[in-house]
């Protein structure tokens, strides 16, 4: 029972990062065996679109072709049972390196075939936690979950289930007065971060045991 975690935040220790240790820790409760990769110790790019994966009886179907630090990487997220993604918003998007990790994931398995979507056989379950500093309120005025919808139809292609958490309103800084930032309230974020934060905190872990539990049953 393996479990990969892939963190798309250059920050250690910090929202997303401690969101995806928790669901980690979740994952662990019931015996899953875990990893977290950073992508941002990793030097790689995304889809070159060079069709290997697409190849006719190629060696490369299903995988990429693409040798760099991301190689490995995708190796063990497609052999893990359960898939825990993690990524701030940036610009009303996950970062440039979780995107150009699931370009290069999604790709090799996605089918150009008319008879079926998906070249993968197998079955790993998604959990995608997403991170951002707007509060809740703008989330849906803001239109970001038809991307978060997006990423969970792509994801789909691995047949199994697919969810996501949102963590908003995140307290970004340990001291606002050294940064140009006077539409967020430091009060009101230290607040959240209080509050609303370790609820958070729980609902990663408890995502974390919910997708690992029906493969142990």
């Amino acid at each position: 029972m393996k479990v990969i975690a892939i963190n798309g935040s250059p920050r250690k220790n910090w929202n997303t990062d401690t969101l995806l240790k928790r669901a980690i820790e979740g994952a662990a409760s019931v015996g899953a065996e875990t990893e977290l990769i950073n992508l941002y110790e990793l030097n790689y790019r995304g889809c070159i679109s060079c069709f290997a994966c697409k190849r006719k009886d190629g060696k490369m179907a299903g995988h990429c072709a693409m040798k760099d630090d991301l190689t490995d990487v995708l190796e063990k997220a497609i052999t893990s049972n359960v898939l825990l993604l993690g990524s701030p918003i940036y610009l009303g998007d996950i970062t440039g390196a979780m995107r150009s990790f699931l370009e290069r994931f999604v790709f090799m398995n996605l089918s150009y075939e008319e008879s079926h979507r998906t070249n993968f056989t197998g079955k790993i379950s998604i959990g995608f936690i997403y991170t951002m500093g707007i509060p809740q309120e703008m989330v849906e005025e803001s239109g970001y979950k038809y991307n978060f919808n997006l990423h969970m139809q792509y994801l789909q292609l691995l047949n199994g289930t697919t969810e996501y958490l949102i963590s908003s309103d995140a307290y970004q800084f340990d001291d606002y007065s050294k940064y140009a930032v006077s539409k967020f309230n430091e009060k009101h974020k230290a607040k959240v971060r209080e509050e609303q934060f370790p609820m958070d905190c729980q609902k990663a872990f408890e995502m974390g045991v919910r997708l690992v539990t029906p493969y142990l049953q």
